[in-house]
Parts: C-alpha cells; structure tokens; sequence
C-alpha cells in the first residue's frame, strides 16, 4: 500500500554518495530565496522556485546539503498519490555540474519506491532544458510523451517532455561509474611548486 506523501517526520535525513536530504529549515529561507533570485536574474523560464515550492501545501520537502561539508546546495519536493508520484528538484547556478542533483534522485527515489511503496515516477522537463533529459535518460527514466504548451514564450512555442521510471526498472537500474576527479577536484601542489628542489 502506498503510503502518502506528507511532511518528512521520519530519520533526521536521507544519505546518498553526495549529499543529504534532510527537512528544510526556517534558517534556509535566505539560501533559497537567493537561488530564486539567480534563476530569476537569467530570465529562466518555468524554472523551479525553491522557496515558493515549499511554502506550498502537504508535499514531502528536503533542502539539499552535500554530505561533509553540510553546504546547502538545493532543493526538492515531491507529491503523488494513487501509486505515482512526481518532484522537482532545483540546484543552486553554483553547484551545479558536481554531481548533487544525480544523487538526491536517486536518493529520493530510492525512500519513495522501497520505503513509501509507489510504483511509478514521472516528471515533467521543458523540450529545451537539454541538461535535465540527458541527466534522466543516463538515470534510466524513458520517455513517454510529448505536450505542446499552448503558451507563446520567447523563442517559440515550448513543449513538456514527459519521463517515467517504474520501481521495478528503478531496482534494474545500474549507474555508470563515477569519475575519479569532479570538477573542483585539485592537485595538492599549489602554483608556485617546483619539481626542481634546487630551485
């Protein structure tokens, strides 16, 4: 039986490989609201709203943090019923490309799918938002369908693309192996190191 989506009351956050899904916080307002305001900046069009999204009604809500550092990166909700549920995630401009937004999907649909029993997810991603189809195809949703929105935007008229993963296809699934070295990965050796210890 599916047990239905509502305020996390349950361990005090979900951990994957990256980061942690926990609760958001009175105090994480000013984080939010500010990757609001940076999506707003780059005129981002149907963008996710971190903090409008949870102020809104009785939907399971998490802040983003990365697992070590405790670094809120993002957010994202979901909300279903009847078996299905669907989310949005949001990653701060800063953080994105590391990785986090692959594993807080996983994360949490990992928790919908073995902990609250639904069966199938689907999401919803603008024809043109090329980075999140390509990050949900590698993370094995297909797509279902296409819907033409009716609405004019600038640059022509946008459409839905519709992706679903089942929680059987979600058990099968097996992520490709990470790279060694992320995007802010460093050497130790600073600028001004010599392999010449004469000099």
């Amino acid at each position: 039986m599916t047990q239905p989506v509502g305020q996390f009351t349950g361990a005090p956050g979900l951990t994957g490989q990256k980061v942690r899904l926990r609760p958001v916080t009175p105090a994480d307002r000013r984080t939010l609201t500010g990757f609001d305001r940076e999506a707003a900046s780059r005129n981002a069009i149907g963008g996710y709203q971190h903090w409008a999204a949870h102020r809104s009604g009785d939907n399971l809500q998490f802040a983003i943090e990365t697992r070590y550092s405790r670094l809120l990166v993002g957010s994202i909700k979901a909300d279903g019923g009847l078996g299905r549920f669907s989310y949005g995630i949001g990653i701060g401009s800063s953080y994105r490309r590391c990785g986090y937004a692959a594993d807080a999907i996983t994360v949490l649909l990992t928790h919908m799918f073995q902990d609250r029993g639904y069966r199938k997810c689907e999401v919803g991603i603008y024809g043109g938002n090329l980075a999140s189809l390509s990050l949900h195809g590698v993370l094995g949703f297909r797509e279902e369908r296409r819907i033409r929105d009716t609405e004019l935007h600038r640059g022509g008229i946008k459409y839905l693309v519709m992706m679903a993963i089942t929680a059987p296809e979600f058990a099968a699934y097996r992520p490709p192996p990470e790279p060694q070295r992320g995007r802010h990965w460093r050497t130790r050796r600073g600028r001004h190191w010599f392999n010449d210890k004469s000099a």
